[in-house]
């Protein structure tokens, strides 16, 4: 059996739930910026990144994963296409030049007792499977058997994850806006979504996560253009859309304390569930007070902010909670949140 990681353990119960802090919250000099309202806190880690001299990260246009041994995986457009930050924030190595422009989509996966890569590449028109490292076990190009495309061109890749039985759901969320199946063995078994407004249609299914740990999973699909979530079973079968306090979906991760949203638009939203079964928004993580630096990728370096996010694109958690938030930015910009235990 397959499992994502990292573990999706219980979500907190209604009595833990606080009205959200939408902004900063300075706490104390020794804290430094701390986000989040009690039972929700993280302290924004300055500069937790530590590059090599001479090493550029380039934009930052991907996702975050984080493995077993708590390493922080993440995408740039740059020959650096995967770089893998022990959890010190020091580089441990980087590959991928074959990979650049375009690596978008990233699962890490555990498979008995190994971890693989699963990646998306959209300006490539195709997914593939590779170790830790880039060995590449398998590639897998354009749905031609979907019937949904005329050529290669028009199938753009941005998100690729795997069910509980290894089934593989791709988002074409730079594309056709479908969602295609594919059994463990990369046999096509349908597919879901395409262009629309309407729940179970999605503009730009930009990226997924699988929900498991209840007594059934579900693929939550980041409708991005909709502002929304939509949950699907297995097979496909729109479950619910979901809109509560977002903008522009980018990436999901579930912890042990929700979920936690990476919003294009300038915040990451932390999600829950009241007591009657709704999503509720927990708390709002760095919310950029200015509309003018929202989901833009060209924003200076002297203009960023500790505590202020500019175009979260993709999001990590270890196994403690922490998150790490990846702006959409051309220079590169990779955040640590350190989860506070109240």
């Amino acid at each position: 059996m397959l499992t994502l990681l990292p573990l999706v353990l219980a979500l907190p119960t209604a009595a833990h739930f606080q009205e959200p802090i939408l902004a900063s919250a300075p706490i104390g000099a020794d804290e430094g910026i701390v986000l989040g309202p009690e039972g929700h806190r993280y302290r924004w880690v300055r500069d937790w990144l530590q590059l090599p001299d001479g090493m550029e990260l380039g934009n930052t246009h991907g996702c975050v994963a984080v493995d077993s041994r708590g390493r922080v995986f993440f995408n740039t457009d740059s020959d650096h296409a995967i770089v893998i930050a022990r959890p010190d924030g020091t580089i441990e190595t980087s590959w991928g030049k074959e990979w650049k422009q375009g690596l978008h989509g990233m699962t890490l996966v555990q498979e008995g007792e190994e971890e693989f890569l699963y990646l998306a590449h959209t300006e490539r028109h195709e997914v593939a499977k590779t170790t830790l490292l880039g060995e590449v076990i398998w590639t897998m190009p354009w749905p031609e058997i979907s019937g949904k495309y005329e050529s290669a061109g028009q199938y753009k890749p941005t998100s690729i994850v795997t069910g509980p039985d290894g089934e593989i759901f791709i988002a074409d969320g730079y594309g056709q806006s479908w969602v295609h199946r594919f059994s463990k063995d990369r046999e096509y078994l349908g597919s879901f979504g395409g262009y629309g407004s309407e729940p179970g249609k999605m503009k730009t299914p930009h990226g997924m996560f699988m929900e498991l740990g209840g007594a059934e999973p579900y693929l939550v699909v980041c409708d991005r253009e909709n502002g929304r979530l939509q949950r699907f079973a297995m097979d496909g079968k729109l479950v619910r859309a979901e809109t509560p306090g977002l903008r522009r979906p980018c990436n999901g991760v579930i912890t042990q304390y929700g979920w936690a949203v990476a919003d294009l638009a300038g915040r990451v939203t932390l999600l829950g569930l009241d007591e009657s079964g709704e999503r509720v928004v927990l708390a709002q993580l760095g919310d950029n007070p200015d509309p003018g630096k929202r989901a833009k990728n060209g924003v200076p370096r002297e203009q960023w902010a500790d505590g202020e996010f500019l175009s979260p694109h993709g999001i990590g958690a270890d196994a403690d909670g922490n998150l790490y938030v990846q702006d959409w930015n051309r220079l590169g910009r990779i955040t640590k949140l350190e989860r506070i235990q109240d």
